[in-house]
């Protein structure tokens, strides 16, 4: 084939740079993926996605954009396209300040997700993030929120060599021992939560994260330790803020507000002192169990009544069916303990009147509740505390170090029910013990819990990490120089893909001379040297890019100029010695010979009983501190990489570098070594005679599994996707 990538330019690419010019301010990039994320009227509490989480990196955003020492915030989130939901949420950019804006990313399908099924589309993210990142510059710091970001920021920073933040929010690990508890049945639990999934995105953002901002010390010390990648020394409590100008005490002239009205419809004495609580109906908030405690007391039932706050809803029937169970249950103890009359239970309220609810309880000597089983830290303490409303809340997470700073309430055991009514009846009985926690609830929130508090803990050490790091090679600004003249490209795997069928490999090679638009790459697991001479075997024309040794090794056109930026970055917290130490002496791991091992790659073949998955060598190298990937292919053979080694990496490497759009690149594999690069917006292909580690990509998007074998299957991906004319994606799966 005529068409190369020319060497002189692979050379210029690495050779010459010149950096950028001085930056003014840090540039912050907050990824928060799933839930409905708005700058005004936020809906909080539509379902279990829209909860705190949303709040909190809105809050972050406008504080961050308030610091003299940040240049610019960009809240990445997912862009939705349905007829179901406000327009808002189709929109590319939203301003939040004059420094700050959110940017919705589209990928996946167009429709509003769950969270637990956004996980087959994060590497398409992933893609449309870099696309993002290189219209729009560099951050000088990503941070990731809950798992799903956690992932894909994690992802961003290692291939950009960029610090990373993570913050879980909630953690997988304590849902599911909490969840567990009560049900027999853990693999439906897998099913509805995908903790597999998120457990393994918690532990690749905690071993890439340079600081893990937590909430509280419980958090760091009861749930992240439950990890295999704790490390205490990256870990920050970092309590966050609560927005002082929107909930405050209510002044001398306070009207009776809106929601007053709507409440009294389901009263008979609305006047009586409020036991209010807030939260979306969900396993973990135990709302059953405060409407079955207040149902089963005289004395509470006496002196106040119960408002339940229960997220929004228009119709029972359209509410996701946990959520829509959690409802029907609650209205069953309403019913059993006959409360009519005694309990308020609004089908829907807007964010302004939340402010109002907590000063309108306040104003009848009330006390809001958290009974949940289990809170990460409750921004809803914080928002009663700073009305003046006394607390309860459960003893677990957040509101431990709450009381402890606010000294504004109680702590409760939410299965315990006698101290459950105990709590309340204290704070409804006692009229100077709730006058000392009003004050001190006031008082306490603004000493301890400021925004601005939290964004000066959080930027000075976020300034400590970006000064001892150095400054990412992908970074710098390079000159202008002449892009490939091919317009798309073909990578594929060499052994079992191209191999296996002499004609359809003939017919492929005839392609490539006849379509000199196309360009050709080859990504194998052999080292360098094998991949030449089977190449030259296999009568193939010399691949304009040769990606060797499983994704460590990345070489351009007929003089094989090496990149030396990938190789800079490829042997970041490589530890060769400290991989063979740990897996040498195990029974099952047999080295393969000195022509499978390379300076990024240490291979073994594994006796796939004693070891079936990567996830359980993963686990053995992370107990150990080693810092590594684990790729398995054909069920015995181990491929051990550097934490920014694999196809994924280095393929996008390529196109950042090289300016190609994934969607003019056609990727083509047969085993576990060549999932990486087939996952994303690049155009995948899995040969007819895949092994089996490839079936968990089955029904992915923008992954073709042709029947056809060896490189009649890449011949017919080929037409599958129309990839020498007008490209076509029929499996994007965007609807």
């Amino acid at each position: 084939m005529n068409v190369s990538m020319p060497d002189e330019l692979a050379t210029t690419a690495d050779t010459a740079l010149e950096s950028a010019p001085p930056r003014q301010g840090l540039k912050v990039a907050l990824i928060s993926l799933h839930g409905l994320i708005r700058g005004h009227a936020p809906e909080l509490g539509r379902d279990a996605d829209t909860g705190g989480q949303i709040k909190y990196v809105l809050e972050l955003a406008r504080e961050f954009a308030r610091q003299p020492q940040v240049r610019e915030v960009e809240l990445l989130t997912r862009q939705i396209v349905d007829p179901k939901l406000d327009a808002d949420y189709a929109q590319l950019e939203e301003p939040l300040a004059a420094n700050a804006k959110i940017v919705r990313i589209a990928f996946g399908p167009k429709r509003y997700l769950r969270k637990e099924s956004l996980w087959p589309y994060l590497e398409m993210f992933i893609d449309q993030a870099l696309a993002h990142f290189k219209r729009n510059g560099l951050p000088d710091v990503i941070h990731g929120h809950y798992a799903d970001a956690g992932l894909a920021g994690a992802q961003l920073a290692r291939l950009l060599h960029i610090p990373f933040v993570f913050t879980g929010h909630s953690l997988g690990r304590v849902k599911r021992q909490r969840l567990s508890l009560g049900h027999a049945d853990t693999a439906a639990l897998e099913r509805k939560y995908k903790f597999t999934s998120r457990i393994e995105a918690e532990e690749i953002a905690l071993e890439t994260a340079a600081m893990v901002v937590t909430s509280t010390n419980q958090e760091v010390q009861q749930q992240y330790q439950l990890y295999d990648h704790y490390v205490p020394g990256r870990m920050e409590v970092i309590p966050p803020g609560v927005d002082l100008s929107s909930f405050s005490p209510r002044p001398a002239d306070w009207p009776r507000p809106a929601i007053a009205d709507e409440l009294a419809r389901f009263l008979r004495d609305p006047d009586k002192p409020m036991i209010l609580t807030l939260a979306r109906p969900d396993e973990r908030k135990n709302l059953e169990k405060l409407v079955e405690v207040y149902g089963r007391s005289p004395q509470l039932r006496e002196l106040a009544n119960l408002v339940l706050v229960m997220g929004t809803r228009d119709d029972l029937h359209e509410l996701p069916s946990g959520q829509r169970a959690i409802v029907t249950r609650v209205l069953q103890q309403i019913d059993k303990h006959d409360l009519y009359g005694q309990i308020a239970y609004p089908k829907t309220h807007s964010p302004d009147d939340v402010p109002e609810l907590y000063r309108l309880a306040e104003s009848l000597r009330g006390v809001f509740i958290n009974p949940a089983l289990t809170e990460p830290f409750g921004l809803t303490l914080l928002e009663a505390g700073a009305t003046g409303l006394p607390i309860i809340a459960t003893n677990d997470g957040g509101p431990r170090d709450i009381i402890a700073n606010c000294r504004n309430g109680l702590l409760i055991d939410p299965l315990d029910d006698e101290a459950i009514e105990h709590a309340l009846l204290r704070a409804l009985t006692e009229p100077e013990q709730w006058s000392e926690w009003s004050r001190n609830g006031i008082e306490g929130t603004r000493r301890h819990y400021s925004w601005s508090n939290h964004a000066n803990r959080y930027l000075r050490d976020l300034h400590d990490i970006v000064a001892h790091s150095e400054a990412p090679v992908l970074k710098q600004r390079q000159r202008p120089r002449r892009l490939p003249e091919f317009d798309r490209l073909i990578v594929t795997d060499l052994d079992n893909t191209l191999t296996g069928d002499d004609a359809a490999l003939a017919a492929f090679i005839e392609l490539l001379q006849n379509h000199e638009h196309v360009g050709f790459g080859i990504a194998t697991g052999r080292r360098l040297d094998s991949a030449l001479a089977l190449i030259d075997e296999l009568g193939l024309p010399r691949p304009d890019l040769i990606e060797t040794d499983c994704g460590t090794q990345l070489h351009y056109g007929k003089h094989l100029t090496p990149d030396r930026s990938w190789r800079k970055s490829i042997g970041y917290a490589w530890r060769p010695d400290e991989v063979r130490r740990v897996l040498d002496p195990l029974p099952g791991f047999f080295p393969q010979s000195e022509a499978h091992q390379s300076e990024f790659k240490v291979s073994y073949e594994v006796d796939g009983k004693l070891y079936p998955t990567p996830a359980k060598i993963q686990k053995l190298l992370r107990e150990a501190g080693v810092r590594a990937r684990v790729v398995m292919s054909l069920g015995m053979y181990v491929d051990v990489l550097p934490v920014r080694g694999g196809s994924e990496f280095s393929l996008r490497h390529v196109l950042w570098k090289w300016g190609f759009a994934p969607e003019h690149v056609l990727v083509a594999g047969d085993s576990g070594n060549d999932a990486g690069m087939l996952l994303g917006s690049t155009l995948g292909v899995v040969v007819g005679n895949h092994s089996d580690e490839l079936e968990k990509l089955r029904n992915s998007p923008r992954v073709y599994f042709s029947d056809a074998c060896h490189a009649a299957g890449i011949l017919d991906g080929i037409e599958y996707y129309n990839f020498l004319d007008k490209i076509v994606i029929p499996n994007d799966r965007i609807e």
